[in-house]
């Protein structure tokens, strides 16, 4: 057993603190450390950085996402912008360097690439020894995500092992394991089960929305798309904690038609929920994709960030357990098509069980035990 482990994240959405989380709960399921403890790398920087980097991802995400693609293809080049580290000497980076001390952790395990640079750094110069695990959140991988010096990655994909091996990585410093996702999600729980429990009916078809990628106005395109379906279809409008939002559908509900919208706030029950479902409509961000796909969901991407989601968009679609709707108009046409077909959906869902990797973060953490073992 090991003594300590230190998960680190940042919080730039909730993808990467997720899977943070994930692999913390792993750990301790499996008894694999004394300790483990989690930690936002970015509550050890400036306030004026912290700020920044946090929020301008969120705002070219909400204002202008063809930006952010841009900038994702234009810094996806392996080494290249390298140098993008000295950006990172505007960092107040002692009291993280002191909390990593003070904690001495046999192993440090990184959900983002601003951690993992940061210690591979760190490491590069001297000032740290303590072995490294970097774990890719996405199914693509991104040159951001380049390091130096770590001992070990967790990919999701075999075709990204065959990336990171074609840049010099050695194979046995690579795992694909998939993207930990928490260990609930892997659990089988009874369709009907869940559907009684939260007032569904198990014979009509059950999609969810997940609204928290879009702003009002698509919302509302998505939600007057699906009411013109002409059968019977229950729809699960996931609002998070905007409840602002889930009082104005809880208004507009209206008994008359064959679609029923059910407004959901936050709920800590996802899996619960999606245990009930057959389809999931949103934007393919790496946890949520991951999350669907162990429950043998298939996606219907709406209005993916140009980047990461789009790719993750191409992986769906290529395992054949997705469909896109690059239109609000007729997202409720290609749903009604796609649960008609009753054959094409079984099919869809086979295909995302067979690409799902419900057990990623026990894998991570059973590999991250045995290279423990291999450091004493």
């Amino acid at each position: 057993m090991l003594s300590r482990i230190l998960v680190l994240s940042a919080s730039v959405g909730n993808g990467h603190t997720t899977a943070a989380e994930a692999l913390k709960k792993a750990f301790l399921i499996k008894g694999i450390a004394r300790e483990v403890r989690h930690e936002d790398v970015l509550k050890f920087t400036n306030p004026l950085f912290r700020r920044l980097y946090s929020n301008a991802y969120i705002d070219l995400v909400n204002g202008m996402p063809e930006v952010l693609g841009w900038m994702y293809d234009k810094l996806d080049e392996p080494w290249k912008n390298e140098k993008r580290r000295l950006f990172f000497d505007k960092l107040n980076t002692r009291p993280f360097v002191k909390m990593v001390r003070d904690h001495d952790p046999d192993w440090i395990v990184c959900t983002h690439f601003l951690p993992a640079e940061i210690i591979s750094d760190l490491k590069g110069h001297g000032k740290l020894t303590t072995p490294q695990a970097i774990v890719v959140t996405d199914l693509d991988m991104h040159a951001m995500w380049l390091c130096r010096n770590y001992e070990h990655y967790f990919v999701a994909l075999d075709e990204t092992r065959i990336y990171l091996e074609s840049l010099g990585c050695p194979p046995d410093k690579i795992t694909v394991s998939g993207i930990p996702i928490d260990p609930k999600f892997a659990e089988r729980k009874s369709k009907g089960e869940m559907c009684a429990k939260y007032g569904l009916d198990a014979d009509i078809p059950t999609v969810i929305l997940s609204l928290g990628g879009f702003g009002v106005g698509k919302i509302d395109g998505l939600l007057d798309s699906l009411r013109s379906i002409q059968r019977p279809v229950q729809v699960l409008a996931m609002c998070g904690r905007n409840e602002e939002l889930k009082a104005k559908l809880e208004r507009d509900i209206s008994a008359a038609s064959l679609v029923k919208i059910i407004p959901v706030e936050y709920t800590r029950e996802m899996d619960e929920y999606m245990s009930a479902s057959d389809l999931i409509v949103g934007k393919p961000g790496g946890l949520t994709t991951c999350e669907a796909l162990a429950k043998g969901l298939v996606f219907v991407i709406a209005d993916p960030i140009p980047g990461q989601e789009e790719r993750n968009s191409d992986h769906l679609l290529e395992q054949g357990c997705a469909i896109r709707s690059n239109n609000p108009a007729t997202l409720g046409y290609k749903i009604e098509q796609l649960i008609n077909d009753k054959q094409r959906l079984e099919t869809m869902r086979a295909n995302a069980l067979k690409f799902a990797r419900p057990n990623a973060a026990f894998d991570i953490a059973e590999k991250i035990a045995k290279l423990g073992q291999s450091t004493w």
